[in-house]
């Protein structure tokens, strides 16, 4: 008779393993995103103004819309009008 645990902890294993392989592509992306990032510096642009456009980009057409709204309101406050 087969130990019941052993196909667990097989299981298991794998599981590990594939969120170990993930974590690693992670980091790779990371890495190519850091490149492209350095070459937009080296190339002249601005790597704050470049970082929250993308920021930017991650919204919902209408989440963008109000969020730009309620910057227009507070700018006089602020002293930027």
């Amino acid at each position: 008779m087969t130990d019941p645990y052993a196909v667990t902890a097989d299981e298991l294993r794998q599981f590990f393993e594939r969120y170990e392989q993930l974590d690693a592509e992670k980091r790779d992306i990371a890495d190519q995103q850091k490149e492209v990032v350095a070459e937009l510096v080296a190339r002249g642009y601005d790597r704050k103004a470049f970082k929250e456009i993308i920021r930017l980009r991650k919204m919902k057409p209408d989440q963008l819309a109000e969020f730009e709204a309620v910057v227009e309101v507070y700018r006089p406050a602020a002293g930027l009008a």
